[in-house]
């Protein structure tokens, strides 16, 4: 049993760091009213491993308080992120094809929102959800699959548990 604590940690772990890297690695277009956030192929890993959830919700979270994210987009948009995990890992069974659809219908409603009241970005909010949303289908539907893809024959390699 401890093992397979210290793997979902060490996986949780790892995943959040690569998330932050991500995040401010490609910093110019990770954040703002249209956005491409690479971290965000990153949402299609809880169809691998359930550490991937909480990952990506700590990365995400790390990056949008280094990022220097207002208090409702470190809340709100992180948020996002987790719903998005949290559903992708519950699609886990079916097609890897719909594996990126909770994290762009989450982050495409809520970012939007935040942008408008928070940050006070004054475009339609529709046009935000539209903005976000073309960024999220690029990261997570187009880069998540193609991860998802190069992952997949790995999986057994990658994301075993470990032996109690």
């Amino acid at each position: 049993m401890k093992n397979k604590n210290v793997t979902f940690l060490t996986q949780a772990a790892m995943i959040a760091a690569i998330y932050v890297v991500l995040t401010l690695l490609f910093r110019p277009f990770s954040f703002g009213e249209i956005q491409v956030r690479i971290a965000e192929a990153l949402t299609i890993l809880p169809l691998f491993t359930p550490a991937a959830v909480p990952g990506v919700f700590v990365g995400c979270l790390i990056a949008n308080i280094i990022g220097g994210g207002i208090l409702p987009d470190i809340i709100f948009g992180s948020l996002a992120t987790l719903i998005g995990a949290v559903l992708t890992y519950r699609l886990r069974d079916a097609s890897p094809v719909l594996g990126p659809v909770p994290p762009i219908a989450a982050n495409t409603i809520i970012v939007p929102f935040v942008l408008f009241y928070g940050y006070g970005v004054n475009l339609p909010i529709p046009f935000m959800m539209l903005t976000v949303g073309i960024g999220e289908v690029l990261s997570c539907g187009v880069l998540g699959l193609i991860l998802y893809s190069a992952l997949k024959r790995y999986q057994t390699i990658l994301f075993r548990p470990t032996p109690v």
